[in-house]
């Protein structure tokens, strides 16, 4: 299921029409049911929040006004020099030797 910070491509009559970011999510008082808040990458930027099951929020398709609708998650792309770094960053440094304590007193 997408989550919060996703991506996602929103098909509507079977054709993709606009990206959106998962905002947020909140369970429905109806199991499996769910507001999900999305931030639609149009200009101007729109918010809107629909009542989903959680299958749809998956990726199955469902209706809105009789009309075919599929949320479908974009898969993130890192690129290989951000991958490179984050690789170098998560090596250990050797541990440093302590230095000496330096008061501030006066002696």
């Amino acid at each position: 299921m997408a989550g919060k910070g996703d991506v996602v491509l929103i098909y509507h009559e079977n054709n993709p029409t606009v990206f959106a970011r998962v905002e947020d999510i909140k369970p429905d008082f109806k199991k499996d049911w769910y507001h999900i808040t999305l931030l639609l990458l149009t200009i101007p930027t729109q918010t809107v929040t629909w009542i989903l099951k959680d299958i749809y929020i998956e990726g199955e398709a469902f209706t809105m006004d009789d009309k075919p609708m599929r949320l479908e998650a974009v898969k993130r792309v890192v690129p290989e020099e951000v991958k490179k770094q984050s690789v170098k960053d998560n090596r250990r440094k050797p541990s440093q030797k302590r230095g000496d304590v330096v008061p501030f007193k006066k002696p």
